[in-house]
């Protein structure tokens, strides 16, 4: 039977995954429109972003009750 998930531990990953997330759209700012930087190194900071945004997402779900139960 798997076990719970430890809310304690998913609450910091969260914290993680948020700090993560808000750090790459400042950079994703700082990047866009300034000729200099690569536009592929701009599309893989905002592929990670995006990945991170559905990570957040997937640990936020785990932490609602499960209503069926």
């Amino acid at each position: 039977m798997p076990q719970p998930p430890d809310p304690a531990k998913i609450a910091r990953q969260l914290i993680e995954l948020r700090t993560e997330h808000r750090d790459l759209d400042a950079a994703i700012e700082r990047f866009t429109g300034d000729p200099a930087v690569d536009e592929l190194a701009t599309k893989r900071l905002k592929k990670r972003k995006l990945k991170i945004r559905d990570m957040i997402a997937s640990l936020e779900s785990r932490l609602i009750p499960d209503l069926d139960a």
